[in-house]
């Protein structure tokens, strides 16, 4: 059986319902993502250059160290995955690159921004913008390069935090006629302004519910009711991972061992189930007794 491409899988998903999309900083995140029930994670560049090189996000990482992160992912869970693949690693050319790679890793959709290199996280002051005949550009050299129509191309725009919110939505709408299936409006300041982008940009939307930024956290319900497609946590589940293992190195250094903290971590075999370790070793010993594994 023709197992489902993932952009048509994440595409059905918001078909009639606005969808959380948590952030997986590793493979073994991902699978509790997908076991916990949401339709769809997300791979972002910061929580990826934090958690897993320890850099800011300043457009640091490679396409070809995000592609593999891609594929550690997409190999391990079944749910759609969103790559944020920052400005596209370049030009028009580059772009193409970028699709036909991230693509091939098994991406959902992959998401394109309008910073200037050295591009910044969306929610500090100081992002720099390339112009929007740029921007459309490298949205028409990605709709060119992927092979499956289904792949969801998904502008990012900071235009809100450098120009305003009447930019950021006719920046929008030229992103849509150059290609973009989904827009990802960064930074918007209010509840106000996610209803007015709303109102104005007819396309599915993302709101990015990231912590400790320039957006207030709203709920699912209330971006749901404004008709936004997905939500995104993109470095929740690494701030929290980050947080526990910073209490965990104090409790090890002031007592001495580890014995308190116990009914805070995932058990051993609570381990061994999400990584499947029995069917690794069912496997093998069909192997070893001349059988083929069910």
């Amino acid at each position: 059986m023709t197992r489902m491409s993932p952009g048509k899988l994440l595409r059905d998903a918001v078909t009639d319902s606005t969808i959380q999309v948590p952030g997986a900083f590793n493979a073994l995140v991902g699978r509790l993502i997908e076991k916990a029930g949401y339709d769809a994670m997300y791979l972002s560049g910061a929580a990826f250059s934090a958690g897993t090189l320890a850099l800011p996000d300043v457009g640091l990482f490679t396409l070809s160290e995000m592609a593999q992160q891609t594929a550690y992912l997409t190999r391990r869970v079944k749910i759609p995955i969103i790559v944020d693949a920052d400005t596209g690693f370049g030009a028009t050319l580059n772009v193409e690159r970028t699709i036909v790679e991230l693509e091939a890793a098994g991406a959902a959709a992959i998401q394109l921004e309008d910073q200037e290199l050295p591009k910044r996280c969306g929610h500090l002051s100081g992002k720099s913008l390339v112009e929007p005949e740029e921007m459309c550009a490298k949205l028409r050299a990605a709709a060119a390069a992927r092979s499956d129509s289904n792949l969801v191309l998904l502008a990012r725009t900071d235009a809100r935090g450098v120009l305003g919110i009447d930019d950021a939505i006719e920046r929008a709408k030229r992103y849509l006629d150059a290609g973009a299936d989904w827009i990802f409006p960064e930074a918007l300041a209010d509840l106000k302004e996610f209803e007015q982008f709303a109102e104005a940009v007819d396309a599915p939307l993302v709101a990015n519910m990231t912590e400790f930024g320039k957006s207030p956290l709203l709920t699912l319900d209330e971006l749901a009711e404004l008709g936004y497609a997905a939500v995104l946590y993109p470095v929740t589940l690494l701030r929290v991972a980050m947080k526990a293992v910073e209490a965990a190195l104090a409790i090890i250094a002031n007592e001495g061992n580890q014995s308190e903290m116990l009914d805070l971590m995932q058990s051993r075999q609570e381990l061994y189930d999400l990584l499947e370790y029995d069917d690794y070793e069912a496997r093998d010993r069909a192997y070893f007794s001349g059988e083929q594994p069910g």
